[in-house]
């Protein structure tokens, strides 16, 4: 089944301000553009160039110098003073403060704690002995004459504030709600009449007013100047920035170019006799180095190392042997060490059930 292709849409039309804007801004914006571009290519090439030669290597020295300088030394008093020192602080607060403490807490603490709690409960038993056989029933003789007393005083109160509210009726607030009636609300409607009808005209002659002298004479600057200038400077903008991205490309492309030619000419005049005298003096030359200098030194010096090494054992053991000899000459021959019995069977014979040897069992 053939999928249909959506129809083109012809291009839209362009007006002559535009076209007549395009080359001109293309033409100044390519020629501001090329030096700009090629700068900063040879700026990134150059920085590229610094960052793999120059600062990586120094970064990997200044990285190794850092912990050479830094991080070895704190590691080292960490380890070797700040943990040592930090472990006899411990022990010192162990012995100085953890044993007193202790020591003073199940021998005086303890038993003064439970001397108290034994003089806490016996008060709190003559407490609660002394409140309920005294204070209670006293208490509950003075509640019930307060609720008698309280029950006198309610009624009375009850009667004078029915009296109160009565009067108060019939004096402020059957007069007071005739006045609001008949008088109040009848001047208010009158006045938020007035009120409205002369805010509502004096609305209309400023809205008038701002309409005429402000409203429409901005709205013909707007449709009239401010509009037009503005599609005018919109398609100077977009033509600008489509310059500038046009010109940008083709500078790149000239850059590159450049950069091809500057690279050929630097490998032709540079590049290619280093790599040709590398290849075909330094590294032969290197190679008979190794082969008949570096190579028979570094086994002579091997053969020098362990010749060395040896006489210095030989040394070791010689004088290792002559102090061996002086301490049995001054001290005598060493007392051996008094045989202990540990209950163990001497033999290595295998324990069966007709032999017992264990400790336990053995006859």
């Amino acid at each position: 089944m053939d999928l249909e292709k959506p129809p083109v849409r012809p291009p839209h039309p362009e007006g002559c301000l535009t076209v007549a804007i395009r080359v001109p801004v293309r033409i100044v914006v390519l020629v501001l553009v090329v030096p700009v571009r090629m700068a900063w290519d040879a700026l990134t090439a150059a920085g590229r160039l610094l960052s793999r030669t120059v600062l990586r290597p120094l970064g990997r020295s200044l990285r190794w110098l850092g912990r050479a300088l830094f991080v070895l030394p704190f590691v080292a008093l960490w380890r070797w003073v700040v943990v040592p020192a930090g472990k006899a602080l411990g022990w010192l607060g162990h012995v100085l403060v953890v044993v007193p403490a202790r020591w003073l807490y199940r021998y005086v603490l303890t038993p003064l704690g439970h001397g108290l709690a034994r003089a806490a409960r016996a008060i709190g038993a003559a407490l609660g002995w002394l409140y309920a056989r005294v204070l209670a029933p006293v208490g509950r003789g003075i509640a019930w004459l307060l609720k008698g007393a309280g029950l006198l005083l309610a009624a009375a109160g009850a009667g004078v504030f029915a009296a109160l509210a009565w009067l108060g009726r019939y004096l402020l607030v059957v007069p007071a709600r005739w006045l609001y009636a008949w008088v109040l609300a009848p001047v208010g409607r009158a006045l938020a009449w007035l009120v409205s009808a002369l805010v509502t005209g004096v609305g209309a002659v400023l809205y008038w007013t701002a309409r005429l002298t402000v409203v429409l004479p901005a709205l013909a600057l707007w449709r009239w100047v401010l509009v037009p200038v503005g599609r005018v400077l919109a398609v100077v903008a977009r033509e600008t920035g489509e310059a500038l991205r046009h010109a940008w490309r083709i500078a790149g492309r000239i850059s590159r170019a450049v950069g091809r030619v500057l690279a050929a000419l630097l490998r032709w005049i540079l590049v290619d006799p280093v790599r040709r005298l590398h290849r075909t003096v330094l590294v032969p030359a290197g190679h008979a180095l190794r082969k008949h200098v570096l190579r028979p030194a570094a086994e002579a010096a091997r053969v020098a190392g362990r010749t060395v090494r040896q006489a210095l054992a030989a040394a070791r053991e010689t004088v290792r042997q002559a102090r061996a000899d002086l301490r049995r000459t001054l001290l005598g021959e060493p007392v051996p060490p008094a045989p202990v019995d540990r209950r163990e069977p001497a033999g290595r014979g295998t324990r069966t059930l007709e032999r017992s040897t264990t400790a336990l069992t053995k006859d």
